[in-house]
């Protein structure tokens, strides 16, 4: 079979895998390289450039750790201008991001509103009691391309499909509850968490004798009101969805003034504001700010982790940004965020010896279905990764265990590779993917399979991956 590089039995099993009639039709890629000798132990269509789905966050979370460092924290300032006189502050408060995306995130074990405890407590020890002025989010850190332009249209507004900013909060995200009783016509919207008053919801959600829910919330970032469209399963009690928060940043500085006007009791004289809006209307921006508190977020290391754990998109799209945040444009160039952080990226492994032509990135988190990249290149940064990186360990522990952690934690359960393979996987219509690590007589394997265009359901794909990779190890 060509492309092969193996033994006489093990192509038969990967032969037997390709003529599986899902996969008639289909674009398949493979490559399996020993981490110690370097040396290819089986490889079919290894250069061919294939739609990666979440597979792409290995390549940022590796990159951000490379570049960043482990121990790298985001932080975020609370900053005034003006002046403070018998408990008045006659200026502005502001939230200055730098683009964290774990504040309040509820893949963070601390208390909610922890960190809004925080920057509350550092305006009260200032003795800010009255401010004559408002609160303002600077999220300015980042472009406002929130979303990637190559993002599809039926992930936009949808809870995975957030967008990215200089001020994240609640994972950008928020849980819509109905109500589905068998008694009403259609489900009802009774309410939000976190409330977002200012949302508009049009409900198009219909009612049907079917098994599981299929519906989705769709809107664009910026705009106020998103959309209900699908299916939803007759039940008897309520029932929630999630969709993204329109504006993070400006909802930031709405929760922050709710907060301190209700738990501090600080009377706030105007309406919050972002940048983003402040720019619109040629704000000049020119006054002295002193810095009541910076807080920090947890190390990298656990951010990578929690990304590769849960395939977390916002927290991936972060670093790609922050990455990009060292790219110097040309005059004549006008590069997003997304665009510089790619092109970080690829100069970064181009520095290090690896072909990084066929590395396509359009963002951070590999939801761009023009992101593309070959097991070839994969498979040599594993390698990399493994052997010449100081933060070989960090890498390696933001993995999950197949048959036991994270979005693998079904794979390989209760077969000899469970607990064997430290992988990512990835996954979008019609595509699937897997890339990461297997041990097998004392050596380790990086290795690296995409799949595109398949037919048929993925759990039948995956149960026929897993049938391979028990041949292969």
């Amino acid at each position: 079979m060509a492309g092969w590089h193996a033994g006489a039995q093990t192509p038969a099993a990967f032969e037997r895998f390709i003529k599986k009639p899902a996969l008639r039709g289909a674009s398949v890629s493979l490559m399996v390289k020993e981490i110690g000798e370097g040396r290819v132990v089986y490889s079919y269509e290894p250069d061919r450039q294939l739609t990666p789905a979440s597979v792409m966050k290995t390549v940022t979370t590796a990159t951000a750790l490379e570049i960043l460092g482990e121990n790298f924290r985001f932080e975020t300032s609370i900053m005034y201008d003006g002046t403070i006189r018998e408990g008045i502050l006659y200026g502005n408060l502001y939230i200055c991001g730098s683009g964290d995306p774990t504040l309040n995130s509820s893949f963070i074990e601390t208390p909610r509103d922890s960190i809004i405890a925080l920057w509350a407590n550092a305006v009260e020890r200032a003795g800010i009691r009255r401010i004559n002025g408002r609160i303002i989010a600077d999220e300015r850190i980042f472009d406002t391309e929130g979303v990637s332009m190559k993002w599809m249209r039926e992930d936009l507004g949808s809870d995975y499909g957030q967008g990215s900013y200089g001020l994240n909060i609640f994972d950008n995200h928020f849980k819509l509850f109905l109500e589905a009783d068998t008694n009403l016509t259609q489900p009802i919207v009774m309410y939000s968490e976190p409330s977002l008053p200012q949302l508009k919801i049009y409900n198009n959600l219909v009612f049907r004798r079917s098994k599981k829910d299929s519906c989705l919330i769709t809107g664009f970032p910026y705009q106020n009101e998103r959309y209900l469209y699908g299916v939803v399963a007759f039940r008897n009690h309520s029932f929630r969805i999630a969709g993204d928060i329109p504006e993070p940043a400006l909802f930031t500085a709405y929760y922050v003034h709710h907060y301190l006007q209700n738990k501090k009791g600080v009377m706030i004289l105007d309406e919050p504001t972002s940048y983003r809006i402040l720019s619109e209307s040629e704000y000049q921006d020119t006054t002295v700010r002193k810095t009541l508190i910076t807080t920090y977020s947890m190390p990298l290391k656990e951010i990578v982790r929690i990304t590769n754990f849960v395939s977390h998109n916002l927290y991936a799209d972060v670093l790609i940004k922050t990455l990009g945040l060292r790219c110097v444009a040309a005059d004549d160039e006008a590069l997003s965020s997304f665009d510089k952080g790619a092109r970080v990226v690829k100069d970064y492994w181009n520095a290090k010896g690896l072909d990084t032509e066929p590395l396509w990135m359009f963002d951070g988190s590999g939801l761009a279905i023009t992101d593309k990249v070959t097991t070839r290149f994969l498979c040599d940064l594993y390698t990399y990764m493994a052997t010449r990186s100081s933060v070989a360990e960090a890498f390696f522990q933001s993995l999950p265990r197949a048959g036991k952690e994270g979005t693998v934690r079904s794979l390989f359960r209760g077969s000899a590779l469970e607990n064997r393979a430290k992988m990512k996987s990835g996954s979008m219509s019609r595509v699937q993917c897997y890339g990461g690590y297997v041990t097998k007589d004392e050596k380790q394997y990086a290795f690296a399979l995409i799949i595109n265009s398949f037919t048929g359901k993925n759990n039948y794909i995956r149960a026929a991956i897993e049938e391979l990779f028990l041949a292969l190890f």
